[in-house]
């Protein structure tokens, strides 16, 4: 019987160490995350596995994998994201977590017209790479056009546009408040973000959890058929992939 006690006692330790050992991983350095939608093309495919650097930003009480810590508002070690950073936030509405591009800083002016992306008043630069036809996870084949586009600043990265006279390519022109971010998908015809004020609108920073930088590997890997293009690349290209940009 003792030695029944002894051994539950050291499995209770075992479990208790690597839980521990789990939530400060999750909290304080990298916390694992997989892409659920085509928002994000080409730069994020359906499927993929990446680990947001927590410490990245500081902390604030979503920092938890679980739920938020009553500890109040703000950030500890905070450190403001970048204008083109990659990043996961939780949503205000529902509280899921969501990965979006930051195009917007605080007191920062935006619009959208005839599908082009104007920040405080400048036009926000974009070169046309190619004309792509690809499956989307739906299963429809989907025809769209890859751009450069490159934020103030200089950093570049691509985006996708199936038209410019999309539901949001026209749109009021948005101011982001103090202490928020302002969000976009890379796939601008196909991405509920902060243009969407009564969905995700403006993000409080404290909801922000991390920046990712690299892709793991992906779960649902594209395969090439003919006539058609993957647009993030196939399975083997997933693999430890950069996504930061330029």
């Amino acid at each position: 019987m003792a030695a029944a006690r002894s051994k539950v006692r050291e499995w209770a330790g075992s479990i208790a160490f690597f839980g521990g050992a789990y939530l400060l991983v999750n909290t304080f350095l990298y916390q694992g995350f997989y892409v659920p939608s085509e928002s994000m093309l080409p730069t994020l495919t359906v499927g993929d596995q990446f680990y947001a650097a927590k410490y990245a930003y500081g902390y604030s009480r979503f920092s938890t994998p679980f739920v938020p810590l009553p500890v109040g508002s703000g950030r500890v070690a905070g450190n403001l994201p970048a204008r083109g950073d990659i990043v996961v936030f939780r949503k205000a509405r529902d509280e899921t977590d969501l990965v979006k591009r930051v195009v917007g800083l605080p007191g920062d002016r935006l619009q959208w017209v005839d599908g082009r992306l104007y920040i405080n008043g400048v036009l926000v630069a974009r070169e046309k790479t190619r004309d792509i036809t690809y499956r989307a996870h739906s299963g429809a084949v989907t025809h769209a056009t890859e751009y450069l586009e490159t934020l103030p600043g200089g950093r570049t990265h691509l985006i996708l546009e199936q038209t410019d006279s999309g539901m949001a390519d026209n749109t009021p022109e948005y101011v982001v408040p103090d202490g928020h971010l302002f969000m976009a998908g890379d796939n601008r015809d196909n991405s509920g973000d902060s243009r969407f004020l009564n969905d995700v609108g403006y993000v409080p920073l404290e909801r922000v959890l991390g920046r990712v930088g690299t892709v793991a590997f992906t779960r649902n890997g594209c395969s090439a058929e003919e006539g058609l293009t993957c647009p993030g690349g196939g399975w083997w290209d997933r693999f430890f992939r950069s996504v930061a940009g330029t």
